[in-house]
């Protein structure tokens, strides 16, 4: 790996300033992590600059105290990373790197403790377990998950795709959505220890073909959202703590009204106030918006606009909680949009950024 300077002194620095760190799905020379600075008070997202190289580090998780970057490096050989980074200047370094149990890792997560990583490897069909040593290197497996299943789609599940693995509020359950078998695992989670053990019930299922792909907690902890991949929607549930079960409450479409054409709907997110949900829809490539009714975590559309660009695939929240920023992979760009905090309409914020096929992206200094 090369360290790469960072010319961030030669921009302006705006009050409100603070860097957003973007992944790529892209290996090979200079391809790797770029950063940008954004304006909290304006919206203002600057030009990126080069970061560290890494072969394809797609989804990436920030450490509670934001100087630790975990990443899936998404190739046939699969990886995952950990780095050291200075939030204040966006300077990085390789700490190490370890194979990551399967092919293709697409999703890492932290526990609540931040002692262990969670991945899931969607072509290795497994999840993975890795103990993160004081240092802030991944150290050891502590568990391994295969699954085995199909469901009915002939030409995308025709074995299991784990997408996806977060753990609940409480740190005690671990749930992952997997795209090829159309379920939702729980597994009981050793915090001490970092283990998985089938719950019981071991999963949820969604509708036949519908592909789930990433998950959301409420903050209040009592809802998960999960997006349907292949069935362009978003699916509710109820969560019961206790027993680490999920309740199907509600299947909404994320879909443009009458749109027709294909669809791959890909990330989740619940805004911090909790009154708004949005899904990023390739395809149509758009933004949906939801309110969420606070009574029962059932869903309304508020809109569905375009993304500005081609393949919207991951989205996030600047620190403030009034801007979303979402990633075009295949347009090779980032929008910035201001959230309204009264009705959760999205307003374009100013033109795209060019990005070279940006996919995950977080904030840095943010937890």
């Amino acid at each position: 790996m090369l360290l790469l300077a960072i010319a961030l002194g030669a921009l302006p620095a705006p009050g409100a300033d603070v860097l957003l760190l973007v992944g790529t799905h892209d290996a090979g020379p200079g391809r790797g992590f770029s950063l940008a600075h954004f304006d909290t008070d304006t919206g203002a997202l600057g030009a990126p600059l080069p970061g560290i190289q890494s072969a394809a580090p797609s989804y990436f998780v920030l450490s509670r105290d934001g100087r630790r970057v975990y990443a899936c490096n998404s190739m046939p050989r699969g990886g995952v990373s950990a780095f050291g980074v200075d939030p204040a200047t966006g300077r990085m370094e390789l700490l190490n790197r370890v194979s990551s149990g399967g092919a293709e890792p697409c999703y890492i997560s932290l526990d609540r403790t931040g002692r262990f990583a969670l991945v899931a490897n969607y072509d290795g069909g497994s999840l993975a377990v890795f103990a993160l040593e004081p240092g802030g290197r991944i150290g050891r497996r502590t568990a391994l998950v295969r699954h085995t299943g199909h469901s009915i789609d002939r030409r995308r599940q025709t074995r299991a795709h784990p997408h996806s693995i977060i753990v609940d509020p409480g740190n005690h359950f671990a749930l992952a959505a997997d795209l090829g078998e159309d379920r939702v695992y729980v597994y009981r989670f050793d915090q001490d220890g970092g283990g998985l053990s089938p719950n019981d019930p071991p999963f949820a299922s969604v509708q036949l073909g519908f592909g789930p792909r990433h998950l959301a907690f409420h903050p209040n902890g009592k809802w998960v959202y999960v997006t349907a991949e292949m069935g362009g929607a978003v699916v509710a549930f109820n969560w019961d703590p206790v027993r680490g079960t999920l309740g199907q409450i509600q299947s909404i479409s994320t879909l443009p009204p009458g749109y027709l054409g294909v669809h791959t709907t890909a990330e989740v997110l619940v805004h911090p106030s909790g009154r708004f949900l949005y899904v990023t829809n390739r395809g149509p490539d758009t933004l949906a918006a939801f309110s969420i009714n606070p009574e029962n975590g059932r869903l309304t559309p508020i809109e569905n606009i375009s993304s500005q660009g081609s393949m919207p695939r991951n989205a996030v929240f600047d620190p403030s909680g009034r801007w979303l920023v979402a990633a075009n992979h295949d347009g090779n760009n980032a929008v910035v949009f201001r959230v309204d905090d009264r009705t959760g309409i999205l307003t374009l914020a100013a033109p795209p950024v060019f990005m070279q096929h940006p996919f995950g992206m977080r904030f840095l200094g943010s937890k």
